[in-house]
C-alpha cells in the first residue's frame, strides 16, 4: 500500500518525502534499539558482543542505508513523472529477477523451481500491475523505476549479509538513520523552495510511509532474511502488489477485475512452487533410493 501513499505524497518533492518518513521510521525504533543494547549489557550471554559491535554497526548501516537511499530515491522520483502506481510497483518489483541473479556472482545458487516460480511471479505481477492497453514505453518515470529495482535487489542482497553479524533492530534504524540523513540534506539542496504547508497537506502519506512501510515492513524484511534466502525472499517480498489489490479492494472499494484475479493466482502459484523441494521430491520417487 506504499505505492498508493508514495505517489499521494510525491508533489512534496522526492527528497523531502523520502528525508521525513525514513527519519520516522529510524526515530521509532530507536526506543526498541537502546532497549535492547541494555538487556544485552545486563546479559551478555544472551546475544553475541559481535552484533553490538560498532565496526559492524556502522558498516551495516552505511552498506545498507546507502542502498536503500538509492533505492527509495530512485523509486519516488518516478513518480513525480506522473506514472500510475501500479506501473512503478510492477517494474520495481523485476528485483525479483535480479536477485538471483545477482546470486549467481556470489556463490548463491537458485534451484529450477525457483527459476521458474520467479517467471510466474512475473507474468502474475503484469497482470495485477498493467492494465490492458498501457502504454509501456520507456520514459525517464520508466528508466528511475528500472534503476530502482537493480538498486533493492544490491539491497536484499546486503541485507543478507548484514543481517546475520548487526542487530537487526539496530541495523534496521541505521539503515533508515543513515539514509534519512542524506536525503535531509539533498532537501536542503535541491527542494529549499518546498513550503510547510505542502508537507502538512502530505502528512498521512508521509506518516503511512514512515511507520508502515519503513518501521514496521523493511524491519520485518531484516528479520526475515535471517532464516530465508535472498532469491526466495525476493519472490515472497513481491507478494506486496497482491496485499495491494486486495487492502484496494476491502479499504477503498476498488473494483477487481478477472484479470487482476488471474495475476494474484499466477503470482501465488510462482511463491508456491519457488518453495516447492523438488530435489527431495525426485529423490524419494520409487526406484530413486533403492539406485542409490
Amino acid at each position: 500500500m506504499s505505492f498508493v501513499a508514495q505517489k499521494t505524497g510525491a508533489s512534496v518533492g522526492t527528497f523531502t518525502f523520502n528525508g521525513i518518513r525514513l527519519l520516522i521510521g529510524g526515530v521509532a525504533l530507536l526506543p526498541m534499539v537502546i532497549y535492547s543494547f541494555i538487556k544485552n549489557k545486563k546479559n551478555p550471554g544472551e546475544k553475541p558482543a559481535e552484533l553490538f559491535s560498532p565496526k559492524n554497526v556502522a558498516a551495516g548501516t552505511l552498506v545498507c542505508g546507502t542502498a536503500l537511499f538509492a533505492g527509495t530515491t530512485l523509486q519516488q522520483h518516478a513518480f513525480t513523472y506522473g506514472l500510475e502506481a501500479g506501473k512503478v510497483a510492477f517494474i520495481t518489483a523485476l528485483y525479483m529477477i535480479l536477485v538471483p541473479i545477482f546470486g549467481l556472482f556470489i556463490g548463491k545458487k537458485a534451484g529450477l523451481n525457483l527459476w521458474f516460480g520467479v517467471a510466474l511471479g512475473v507474468v502474475g505481477l503484469y497482470f495485477i500491475c498493467i492494465n490492458k492497453g498501457t502504454d509501456f514505453s520507456l520514459g525517464k518515470g520508466e528508466l528511475c523505476a528500472l534503476i530502482c529495482a537493480f538498486c533493492f535487489a544490491v539491497h536484499i542482497h546486503v541485507v543478507d549479509h548484514y543481517c546475520t553479524r548487526v542487530d537487526n533492530l539496530t541495523l534496521s534504524s541505521g539503515q533508515f538513520l543513515f539514509a534519512g540523513l542524506i536525503s535531509v540534506i539533498f532537501m536542503l539542496i535541491f527542494e529549499r523552495d518546498v513550503q510547510p504547508q505542502e508537507i502538512r497537506n502530505a502528512a498521512v502519506p508521509v506518516l503511512y510511509a514512515g511507520l508502515g512501510s519503513c518501521c514496521l515492513g523493511f524491519t520485518f524484511q531484516v528479520f526475515g532474511q535471517k532464516t530465508t534466502p535472498p532469491a526466495l525472499a525476493s519472490l515472497l517480498m513481491c507478494l506486496e502488489s497482491v496485499f495491494a489489490v486486495i487492502f484496494g479492494w476491502i479499504i477503498l472499494k476498488d473494483h477487481l477485475s478477472s484479470r487482476t484475479l488471474f495475476g494474484c493466482a499466477v503470482m501465488l502459484a510462482g511463491v508456491i512452487t519457488a518453495q516447492v523441494p523438488f530435489d527431495m521430491i525426485k529423490n524419494k520417487l520409487p526406484g530413486r533410493e533403492n539406485s542409490k
